[in-house]
């Protein structure tokens, strides 16, 4: 096939693997649709908010850095989201008598079709409208916003290309649970940012575009910056910068093609040396219990370690659950109580102990036969958490108790934290036997269809009692700093704290166990339907 042949073949290739996806079910092409129009809205609001900036004096130190952002988004997205577009595998194709130079081309131009590329598009084209001023600087600005939408997507594919053999392996998937601290990091990066820009203004910027500027894909849009100052040569030399680094790109592209085409998959090739190393779990399992708390215990903390979903989810939790309180301290306005957020977002774990195990909760439910034994299948759950939790949730509060300087509010701090945790143990054992729902393993989906709602009653419903719960630590912290003599007495909150949030973990497991029990049908039920 020649090469102007198969790029239009390519692209309806592409267009078919989409059409057909949103075949497979009403809820998929629902939520396609959905997120389509959200990013299409925040294209359109982005596309006017930087077209306002038309004339402002500092536009282009906020387009330059704005531009390498959104460059170093696609460079990341095929890691953490690799099965977010089938044709980011290009060893489906390796069986075809295709050469790598045309499919280069092809797959180039099929990666333009898509929201994604439409967004980009959007944002690059407000970028140009902000700093372009003259005839000649919109021209120069419709060739570089093109130039740098075909870096951004040359950048993916060679990232792709490079780490295929990783992304497409089971084990190097799990990089996908590094999004949700890269998202987390993100937020609270742009909110502290944001924060900064609103109170000194764009002129902050004006060091770091100074560097950007000569920085593809960035460099590609302030050609337009440079040509409405009558600065033609520097437009020119951004604009075969990012034109050099696209055929740079496109490049390392072929040469990765060429190889996964014509080298061998090392993973089919025989293990050389020695035999593996041996994966017993004696190491772990002499630091538990003894018995049926133990085992328990190993397994959940094996899943914390080894299922992606379970793994995505302790991750994201860990770095929220210290991002929060330390970035506010950091920005001066934070509390020592922000540091309760990492409790809270760890017992977030609790929830849907069951439908974690998924379909496998069969052999689980074997083991049930008693109330005794739902207690302590559910108690050696808890413990696994607390192992993690509770120092975790200590090491914040005390972090952000010494950036903020305020150590008398440590023990109080530290009392809310644990009571917030014990409360939220109990709800989530509760909610666990009384809510369970179902998580596929495949995709990035974490409740089945047709479960949301139970997802939505057992996590907000049991937040929203967990807080009600801690209702009378809250009352005390109240009352001992209303008193006149109070704050010499608020130390006693951390021992009253412990106890209270003790003591509402054990009731909690008490009230679960004989409705987990008894439900033990219905659950399995529920927790394999994904």
């Amino acid at each position: 096939m020649s090469a102007t042949g198969l790029t239009p073949v390519v692209v309806r290739l592409k267009l078919s693997l989409l059409r057909n996806g949103l075949r497979q079910s009403g809820g998929r092409r629902a939520a396609y649709v959905a997120s389509a129009v959200v990013a299409l809205l925040f294209a359109a609001l982005q596309l006017a908010g930087l077209v306002a900036l038309r004339g402002h004096p500092h536009a282009a130190s906020l387009i330059a850095p704005l531009v390498a952002v959104v460059g170093l988004g696609w460079a990341v997205m095929p890691l953490f989201f690799p099965g977010g577009d089938e044709t980011l595998d290009p060893t489906r194709l390796v069986v075809l008598p295709l050469r790598p130079r045309p499919l280069v081309r092809a797959l180039l131009a099929a990666s333009l079709v898509g929201v994604g590329p439409l967004f980009t598009l959007c944002l690059l084209a407000g970028s140009v409208i902000a700093v372009a001023h003259g005839g000649a600087a919109y021209a120069v600005g419709v060739a570089g916003a093109v130039l740098a939408l075909l870096v951004c997507v040359a950048l993916a594919r060679a990232v792709a290309a490079a780490n295929v053999r990783l992304l497409t392996s089971r084990r190097g998937r799990d990089l996908a649970v590094l999004s949700g601290l890269l998202v987390a990091v993100g937020a609270q990066a742009v909110n502290f940012g944001a924060q900064r820009l609103g109170s000194g203004g764009l002129a902050q910027l004006d060091p770091v575009a100074g560097v950007l500027r000569w920085v593809p894909p960035a460099s590609a849009v302030d050609a337009a910056h440079s040509a409405s100052e009558g600065a033609y040569g520097v437009a020119l030399a951004q604009l075969a910068l990012s034109a050099g680094a696209l055929a740079a790109l496109l490049w390392v592209w072929a040469r990765h093609l060429t190889r996964l085409m014509t080298e061998p998959d090392g993973s089919t090739l025989p293990a050389a040396g020695p035999a593996a190393r041996d994966r017993s779990s004696a190491g772990l399992a002499r630091l538990l219990p003894a018995g049926r708390t133990g085992t328990v215990m190993e397994r959940s903390l094996r899943y914390v370690w080894r299922d992606p979903k379970t793994k995505a989810a302790w991750v994201t939790s860990l770095a929220i659950g210290l991002i929060v309180p330390v970035f506010n301290a950091w920005q001066g306005t934070g509390s020592v109580y922000f540091a309760c957020f990492a409790a809270g977002m760890l017992g977030i774990q609790m929830y849907n102990q069951f439908g974690q195990d998924t379909s496998a909760f069969w052999m689980v439910a074997l083991t049930i036969s008693t109330t005794r034994d739902a207690y302590l299948e559910l108690r050696a759950r808890a413990l696994a958490l607390l192992l993690i939790t509770l120092p975790y949730a200590t090491l914040v509060t005390v972090v952000t108790t010494a950036m903020l300087g305020d150590w008398p509010r440590l023990p109080e701090a530290l009392g809310l934290s644990f009571a917030l945790l014990g409360a939220m143990l109990a709800t989530g054992a509760w909610t666990s036997a009384r809510f369970p729902y179902s998580v596929p393993q495949e995709g990035y989906k974490n409740v089945a269809p047709g479960q949301t709602g139970l997802a939505w009653i057992s996590i907000f419903g049991g937040m929203v009692a967990a807080a009600l719960l801690c209702a009378p630590v809250i009352a005390l912290t109240v009352w001992l700093h209303a008193g006149a003599d109070g704050d010499g007495w608020t130390w006693l909150l951390l021992p009253a704290g412990a106890a209270y949030g003790a003591a509402l973990t054990a009731l909690g497991l008490r009230l679960a166990a004989p409705r987990a029990a008894g439900r033990l049908p219905e659950i399995l039920a529920a927790v394999s339907k994904g």
